[in-house]
């Protein structure tokens, strides 16, 4: 039997207990991993019934044009529907974005405009204020609003909520929810609460969001707000989709933190998820003292990691705002029981060096003259020549000598030594603090990763 189109694909996506990642907590924790929709995102659910509301209310009409302010995920629902209803997409996000979510949105015909995050959110040129003049501006459009518009919530009160209550056979005890718009975490926290008024609901805010001091206070306090990178949650006004009766509980998490937590979920479960799903998870470490061994937590991972190769999973990314644990050259040195630079006089003889390899077991050695260091063989090299001309054994060093090792500085991070090292050159030398040399080679930087 097969589907009539994608969209019939939205919705039934499974519950997967994560281990690696839960180890530490108390409880089980099971992941309803939302990037199964066709637009790999939780958002799709309520793409589709934004859209089926405004087709029933007449306000889309047909050959209309959908209008919409997104960072990225609605956006992707909205044109998958928008394609085989037969509507033109107008989309605005914000440069905290990432690249991958906008080139998404073109490739299904989305119009998008990039409109800059740190402004208000009244100010004409963010990308709320610039939908909705487009709205105004462009003949038969729908401005769907996804943050006031509440067949957001509907949609996950019917859909999302019933799935994971017959899911988990009712035995949920918490729902945790990296929340932006507050659609899913209002819906399905209220379809929960009506189902066992005991379970717990949680939402995953990010510092520099006024929605933590909001649910606690009541009070909406610009002062709490300031640019985050986190995508997706997180808000600087507070949406009228949130019913805050259905919340039991509000954690802020930090943007590195979200994002380290998010690569472990990609390497150690093998799921590949986007930057809120580290941030939900590492919230509820966060909250372990909360919970019991008996609880059954269930955390929403909202969509997928492609979305973020050029961001949280690249890197050079990470190390450039100091969310990677940086490893120098430093450590690797200081991490070896015998630091004593083994090397070769340019005048001794190839035999020689063929020796203090096999003695060190190491493939590099550097070549000196007058104590200073000129050149370098390697294990490589040697073999060629010697397998050409068995006799080169007995001739200098000197005859047969490489290019010098280039010197780097001993603070530089691992990760950056890659120019350094190529097939030709296979290792490198620093000078530590009291002006010894030492070589590091590619073994040494490949052990250095892997750890």
């Amino acid at each position: 039997m097969w589907l009539n189109n994608i969209l019939e694909t939205i919705g039934n996506t499974p519950l997967i207990e994560l281990h690696k990642t839960a180890k530490g907590l108390p409880c089980k924790v099971l992941a309803k991993v939302e990037y199964f929709n066709p637009g790999n995102s939780v958002k799709d659910r309520m793409a589709v019934k934004m859209i089926e509301v405004a087709e029933q209310e007449g306000k889309l009409k047909p050959g209309g044009t959908i209008i919409e302010g997104t960072s990225g995920n609605t956006g992707m629902g909205l044109a998958i529907a928008a394609i085989l209803k037969g509507y033109k997409c107008i989309f605005t996000t914000t440069d905290k974005q990432s690249k991958e979510k906008v080139d998404i949105l073109k490739a299904l015909g989305a119009e998008v405009i990039v409109c800059p995050t740190n402004v208000e959110p009244e100010d004409p040129q963010s990308y709320y204020s610039v939908s909705k003049r487009l709205a105004v501006e462009t003949p038969n459009s729908f401005y769907v609003n996804q943050y006031d518009n509440l067949a957001n919530r509907l949609a996950h009160y019917e859909q999302t909520g019933p799935e994971i209550w017959e899911q988990t056979e009712g035995k949920i005890t918490h729902l945790v929810v990296a929340s932006g718009t507050g659609g899913t975490v209002s819906g399905v926290g209220k379809f929960l609460k009506e189902k066992n008024q005991d379970i717990q609901v949680w939402a995953v805010d990010s510092y520099g969001s006024l929605l933590t001091k909001y649910f606690r206070t009541g009070e909406l306090d610009n002062k709490e707000v300031y640019p985050y990178i986190t995508e997706g949650i997180g808000e600087d006004f507070v949406p009228q989709n949130y019913d805050m009766q259905y919340i039991d509980y509000f954690e802020q998490v930090t943007d590195k933190d979200g994002a380290i937590m998010a690569r472990r979920i990609a390497k150690e479960e093998g799921i590949f998820v986007g930057y809120s799903a580290g941030s939900a998870l590492q919230a509820i470490h966060q909250l372990k003292g909360k919970l019991k061994k008996d609880d059954l937590v269930v955390v929403v991972f909202h969509d997928h990691g492609s979305r973020y190769v050029g961001k949280i999973y690249n890197d050079q990314w990470m190390l450039e705002r100091g969310f990677l644990e940086v490893k120098t050259l430093k450590d690797i040195i200081g991490g070896r029981s015998n630091s004593k630079l083994i090397s070769v006089e340019q005048g001794a003889t190839v035999a020689d060096a063929v020796d203090l390899m096999k003695k060190y077991d190491i493939e590099n050695i550097p070549v000196t003259h007058n104590g200073e260091i000129v050149a370098s063989i390697s294990e490589t090299g040697l073999f060629q020549k010697i397998f050409n001309n068995p006799e080169l054994k007995n001739d200098l060093v000197e005859k047969v000598k490489e290019h010098p090792y280039p010197i780097v500085s001993i603070e530089t991070p691992v990760e950056k030594t890659n120019s350094f090292i190529s097939k030709e050159n296979g290792a490198i030398l620093v000078k530590d603090e009291v002006g010894n040399f030492h070589i590091i080679t590619k073994y040494d930087l490949i052990q250095s990763l892997a750890k």
